[in-house]
Order: C-alpha cells, then structure tokens, then sequence
C-alpha cells in the first residue's frame, strides 16, 4: 500500500508541474517569443513600430533609418526648433551575436550626443530559462548597469578591475551565457553608430607596405597562400532546407597589392584601376562562384547602399554605396573557378589599412522554421596578407579576446579545481578493482569514501558553487546546432559545462553513464545522498524498492520522456525546452526552490522527498538525460565482470540499488550506476557463494587459500611433482 501512496504522490507532483510548464503564467509586458512586426527589419520609419521613445527620454522626432549599420537621430522640440539628443539602434540592424538559446536577444538601444547609454528595452527574446526559472526582471535589472556609462568603456562581465581600466557588471546566476552574450551586443552595437556619428574616432593605422617579387600566380597558389580567401554559407544556416549546394559561395580578395592584382585583372587592368584610386583607397574583388544569392542585393538603387556586403577591421565597420562599385568582367588567374555574378568594391577611408587582418561580411536573413520570421544574420571570413606579400612581414596585432576567452582566463583557478576534480574521478574509478578488493560486505569504506567524497563535492562545489548541472536542453541545443549551424563560441561560454560535457562523452563510451549519473550529476547525488541519510538515522524501515514487474516496466518511462521532448523540439525548440522542466535541475541548483512558483517547488521537493523512501526515483524512471546517455552506453570499451555462477547465485541482485542485475545474473549497463557494490561482493569470500564455498573446501583440507584472480575465483593450486633425488 506504501509503494502504491508515494507513486501516487509523486505522480500527482509530476502532473502539477507539467502543467504549469504547459501553460506558463503570461506577463502583459514579457518579451518571451513576443510577435514583432514583419516590417521591423526593413522599415525606413523604425519608430513607428517600436517604442523609441522609452530609450531616449525626452525625445519626441525621430529620423528615418540611416547610415550602415543603420540607425536613427532622436530629437526634442524647443523654441520652435528641434535638438539632436541622441540615436536609437535595433541590436539585430548591427549584430546577430546568439545567447543560449540560439537565437539573438533583440534588444532597442538608446545613447545621447556624448556616448552614454540611457536606454535599453528588450523587445524579444527566446531564453527559457527566463521564463520558467529565472524572472525576465533579471535581465531588465542587468541591462539598467549600462545606464550612464560610455559606449568607449572597457566593459565586461565580472569585478570590475580598475588598474586594467575594466569596467565589471554583475552577473546573472544561472544566465551566464545569455548576459555575456548581450554585454556583447550592447558593446558593439553602441560602438558602430559612436563610430559613425564621430562619438569614437576611427582607429588610424600605418598603410601596408607591398613586396613585390614580380610573381606571376595561379589561382591554386593564390588561393593556398591566403591571397584568396572563400566565404560559403550553407542552406541550413538560414533557416533552409539542407543541401548539397551552397546557399551562396564567394571568393574575394585585395586588389591593391601588385601580385594579386596582376593575377586577378591583368597586368594592364591592375594599372587602370590602380589609376582610378586616391590616395589611401582600396579596392577589392569579389565573385560568386556557387549558389543563386546575390551578393549584390536585390534592393539596390542608383545612390544607395549595398546592403548585402561590408568590410570590418577591428571595431571599424565599412560600407559600399553605388559609387564605391565597380563592373568586373573577368579574372585572369589561371584555374580561376566559374563566376556568375563580380564586382569590384573600393574602400574610402583612412581607417583602412591592407596590412592588418579584416573580414568580408556577407550579411543575410535567417528564416526562423518554427515562425517563419526572418532576423538578421552575418557570416564572416578573415583576410590578411601573408609575410610574403609585405615588407617586414606582418605587424603586430593584438587581438582583443573573444568573450569565451575572457570568461575562462577570470574564471582560470575554479575551472583547474573543476578540472582536476573530474580527472581524479576518472582515475579513481580505473582503480576500481584495487579498491573493491580492499574493501568487504561488512566494510565498504575504501570504495565508499571516494564515493560519498565525490557526492558531496558534486552537491556543494559542482551543483549550488558552479551551477554546473549538464541537463538535456544542452543535448537538445547541441542536436539542433549540428542540424543548423555549430557555433563552438556557444559552448565555451559555460567552460564548466563544456568541461563537464567532454567528461561525459568520454566515459559513457569507456565504462557506461554510471560514472556521471552515480557520482557526479548533483541531483542524482542529492537524491542519493538523501537516501542513504535518511537509512542512517533509522529510517530504514520505510525504504522500499518496485518489484522487478514494475520496475522493468517503468525504467522506459525516461526513454519516452526523452524521445518526447526530442519530438517536440523539432516543431518548436521553445516548446521542448519548457517542457524540459520534468527536470527539477533548474529548481534545485539554478534558481533556489524557494525563488520559483510553488508548482516548480512542489515537483522538485517531491522528487527529492520520495529519495526518503526508494533510492533515486528520478534517475531510474524521469530522467531523460540518463535515457540519453543509457543508449550509447550499451556501445561501452570495458564492464563489470560476472562469474559463470551469476546466473543462478541472485546475490549480487539482491543488493543492487540500481536494479540492473536481471534474474539470469546480467548488468544491464545503461541502468547501472557504478556503485561497485556487486563488485565488493565479487571478491569477497565470505558473501560470494562460489568463494565461500572454495573457501571452506579448502579450509577443511588444509589446503593454501591462494591469491583471488582476474576472474574472481581463487588461483588454482597445480600440484608440481617432485623430482627423484640424485644418486
């Protein structure tokens, strides 16, 4: 009757939970998957369709777009005239940067005449955990720090360190994937239009200076050198059905240099457009070679822009307009591939320099498969000549790091401490025959030790310290990711959960789940740990387990849950990752269970008191991350060893906390935990039957107790003759 209670109980917990995941509350004012006009993208009047006026207090005239990237002058009436107060930008008109989800946190930005930010509204965003964890408020809370401060400021995510003149900003707990990635859209983006406007002044660095060996180059070599440089954008990455053939394809390359120039126009074309050029201006060709884009946008007009291609060094951004273009009608280079579609872009402007690295950016629409909208989106490629092609070879650049870099050098003594944590796991479970023969049914403490250790470590430092919970919403980002477009920036941004995630990899395929999910995973150590306290102080007697009939029915219940969520997130990955919430993870370690709505709180304290009574009822029969890394683990390099005997003995069976020992004696691998307690018993002589039986055979005949072997049974004892003494 009590098994029947605490599953019905748990039961009821899952199904309140579930529903309340199903059908989130709605807040009037969330940004969630919030509908944007269509005509946001491209509108000329950008204000009409958002609230422009909510990031530059005071103005009440905006201008149309303008400038590339664009953006829009903000003004306020006096006196019958009207004054600049400052320019608003759409975060997606200047960068695509993803957060967790994938997907770009739309953001509307507003700074003044000076530079300083004094306004930021999140118009769109698609991180779960914003939804169902952490409150949206958070991320309103955090991008208020940028209030006031200047767009030319160092800023980053972290303590501020003044004598490296860093300005630090606090973190969200559990959203630090999405905040580094909007600290990165709020930096760049104000640091485009400063740039344009004359907030910052344009970096000015020293012109190239050309080696000329008078070279006459293919296209093999130009293209093995650098001196040619590809640019491919897969159909998958916006949004499109996947194909063998390219969305688009582009080769370009840096006219200005004479060897590259003779091979690409001819000796006598070089000279004609070099002709052509001013002082510090630069050409540089382009040509599609594959797919039926154009790089040339469709909506060009005599005195527009190209919207479709842009060069940027450093922070400064360039951009063609139709007198910046030029016919190009063939490509002398031998080998050269086959073009539909050319042309000739020249850069004016003093910023520029052809000795120092830059990247050709295609810049496109990614269609969304699950709204069909359309968001803007870049591809890159980076161009810099080789030593060869200049004088004193290339100078030094000191390239600022990227944030991922950042996030791992701030964070450098727990990542190590982490690190060595999960190297020493590993090494002590390769040490696991030595332990468990150490150690005996009625004293398990050379295994035990390193086990509960790795528990509470895992609870206190990896769970509530670092937040780092591997969760099956990163198998669903990452399964999507292979299917769209991989983004290695993405995972690196977490270093413990990147870490975490090779540890997993790796020893799902050389011993089974069991070494993370027995171990490591902090909620399978809480739950356990729960268990094996509650057994301690006398509760013992209110512990159960499921008959075998259930359980073996039961343990496929994760199975379906994963494969569910699976399913779902190919229609709507929003919808999987709030359904993602049959894992109590972000309750428990993320967001606190006292910070959430009592349905979330009820879930997780229900599956963590029904740990009271049977030993980790989440892992065995909810988890769908343990059914993901079950399936590989049947592919595993090495297992538990069995006897013949095992098959009929049902010792090792009746200990197994797990419930992975069937009725003939045989692990199943994807269920086991890696307790080692079957192992204890393995080499025990006192528990085994086949060992206790040796042992008392020999006993009784006086025969030597050898050495138990590899295989579990004592060392045979071979009777050596004895030689005739000599005569």
């Amino acid at each position: 009757m009590k098994l029947f209670t605490a599953l019905r109980g748990a039961a009821c917990a899952a199904a309140l939970a579930l529903v309340a995941v199903a059908t989130p509350s709605v807040h009037a004012q969330s940004a969630y998957e919030a509908h944007l006009p269509p005509e946001l993208s491209t509108t000329p009047a950008l204000c009409d369709y958002v609230p422009c006026g909510e990031v530059l207090p005071g103005a009440t005239h905006f201008s149309e777009r303008k400038g590339q990237p664009r953006y829009v002058e903000g003004y306020a009436e006096e006196n019958g005239t009207r004054k600049l107060l400052g320019y608003v930008m759409l975060s997606t008109d200047i960068t695509d940067t993803p957060a967790y989800s994938g997907k770009p946190v739309v953001t509307l930005i507003g700074m003044n005449t000076e530079g300083r930010f004094v306004g930021v509204k999140i118009l769109k965003h698609s991180e779960p955990i914003l939804l169902l964890g952490i409150p949206e408020s958070s991320l309103i809370k955090f991008n208020e720090q940028y209030l006031g401060k200047f767009v030319g400021d160092n800023i980053e995510i972290g303590r501020s360190r003044p004598e490296e003149d860093i300005i630090g900003l606090d973190a969200i707990s559990g959203a630090t994937v999405t905040v580094i990635a909007q600290n990165q859209v709020m930096m760049t983006s104000g640091a485009a239009v400063a740039r344009q406007v004359g907030i910052l002044e344009p970096t000015i660095r020293p012109q190239a200076r050309f080696a000329d060996a008078g070279r006459q180059l293919d296209w093999a070599t130009l293209v093995k050198e650098g001196a040619v440089q590809r640019l491919t954008v897969r159909p998958e990455q916006v949004g499109l059905e996947r194909s063998a053939t390219p969305f688009i394809e582009l080769w370009f390359g840096y006219l200005n240099h004479p060897e590259i120039g003779r091979a690409i126009l001819g000796e006598a074309g070089w000279r004609s457009l070099m002709s052509r050029l001013a002082e510090g201006e630069h050409a540089l060709f382009v040509i599609r070679s594959g797919g039926r884009e154009s790089f040339k946008g469709s909506g060009f007009v005599r005195g527009g822009i190209y919207d479709r291609v842009q060069i940027r060094q450093g922070q400064d951004a360039f951009t063609f307009r139709d007198l910046d273009y030029l016919n190009l009608y063939g490509v002398s280079a031998a080998g050269a591939p086959a073009f539909s579609e050319s042309g000739i872009f020249i850069v004016r402007s003093p910023a520029f320099s052809g000795a120092f690295p830059w990247k050709f950016i295609f810049l496109g629409n990614r269609v969304d498969r699950e709204t069909g909208a359309r968001t803007f989106v870049n591809f890159d490629t980076e161009y810099w000549l080789a030593d060869r092609y200049l004088e004193g070879g290339r100078p030094e650049v000191n390239k600022p790091d990227a944030p991922w870099v950042r996030v791992w050098k701030t964070r450098a003594v727990e990542i190590a401490v982490f690190a060595a944590l999960l190297v020493a796991v590993a090494a002590v479970y390769a040490k696991r025959d030595t332990l468990t023969r150490r150690s005996t049914r009625k004293n398990r403490w050379p295994v035990n030790a390193f086990k509960y250790g790795a528990w509470i470590i895992s609870i206190g430092f990896v769970g509530f310290g670092l937040l780092a919970q591997p969760s099956i919403t990163q198998v669903l980002t990452w399964f999507h990711s292979l299917l769209f477009q991989w983004q290695w920036e993405l995972f690196l941004t977490d270093p413990f959960i990147f870490l975490f995630w090779i540890f997993i990899i790796v020893t799902v395929f050389v011993w089974g789940r069991g070494l993370f999910c027995g171990w490591l995973c902090p909620f399978g150590s809480l739950s356990e740990m729960i268990y094996k306290v509650s057994r301690a102080i006398g509760l013992q007697r209110f512990q159960f387990a499921l008959p075998m009939k259930w359980h073996n029915r039961l343990k496929w219940v994760k199975y379906g849950v994963f494969f569910g969520l699976l399913a779902v997130s190919m229609f709507s990955i929003g919808l999987a990752e709030k359904l993602a919430e049959v894992e109590p993870f972000k309750t428990t370690f993320l967001v606190g269970l006292f910070n959430r709505s009592w349905p979330y709180t009820l879930f997780a304290a229900g599956l963590l008191g029904l740990s009271i009574f049977i030993e980790r009822p989440f892992c065995k029969y909810l988890c769908p991350l343990g059914a993901a890394l079950a399936m590989p683990s049947t592919f595993r390099w090495f297992g538990l060893r069995r006897k013949q005997e095992c098959d009929s003995c049902k010792a090792c069976a009746k200990g197994c906390g797990s419930l992975a020992i069937d009725d003939k004696g045989r692990i199943d691998h994807r269920e086991c935990m890696l307790c080692l307690d079957c192992m204890v018993l393995y080499t025990d002589n006192h528990v085994c039957p086949p060992l206790a039986d040796e042992r008392k055979r020999r006993t009784k005949s006086g025969q030597t107790l050898t050495p138990i072997g590899a295989d579990g049974y004592y060392i045979p004892i071979t009777p050596v003759p004895t030689r005739a003494p000599n005569a």
